[in-house]
């Protein structure tokens, strides 16, 4: 089963204007090869995810 999308096959100067974007934005951008969206998820669901979160010391984000 398939749970992560696939990431973006991109050149280098594809690379660069990423990387130019991160650094002016003070973020880290992943690209992925077909369009994907956050979960729509409710506050409960919310709240479990960043408990395990918490207790596993990771960063998890709800796809669809």
């Amino acid at each position: 089963m398939k749970v992560w999308p696939e990431t973006a096959k991109i050149n280098k100067e594809q690379i660069k204007k990423i990387q130019e974007l991160e650094k002016q934005l003070d973020v880290v951008l992943v690209a992925f090869e077909k369009p994907t969206t956050f979960a729509d998820i409710s506050s409960e669901q919310l709240k479990m995810i960043q408990k395990l979160e918490k207790d596993l010391g990771l960063t998890l984000l709800a796809m669809k």
